[in-house]
């Protein structure tokens, strides 16, 4: 572990909520060129999240996808857009690499991660 890594306590983990998503639609953003927007179906509700990843996926490749995102994140507006959650992806140190973080199996929407 790095020596300038926050530690937190499992207290500060459980107040994150990261739940199954499954992608219903993604599109370009018409303001930002390494942003795609998504409408992301959370089991109870539907959501839009944006996301820096328009270099990695193609917005079709993405649609009936399932990924986990951080449900309990405020909302923010990303160039006009306002996002509700974040996914979760993992990237190579020079981040020439992005790969999404979903479920190994057929979870539903909306399901508990952790």
């Amino acid at each position: 572990m790095s020596e300038t890594a926050d530690i937190i306590t499992i207290g500060d983990f459980a107040r994150v909520q990261l739940r199954v998503a499954r992608v219903l639609e993604a599109r370009e953003h018409p303001n930002a060129d390494k942003l795609l927007i998504l409408k992301v179906d959370l089991g109870t509700e539907q959501r839009q999240i944006c996301a820096g990843i328009r270099a990695f996926y193609k917005p079709e490749d993405l649609v009936g996808r399932s990924i986990v995102v951080v449900a309990n994140l405020a909302p923010r507006m990303m160039r006009g857009e306002e996002s509700n959650g974040m996914l979760l992806a993992a990237s190579n140190a020079d981040h020439t690499q992005v790969v999404l973080i979903g479920p190994w199996s057929d979870a539903s929407p909306g399901s508990a991660v952790g």
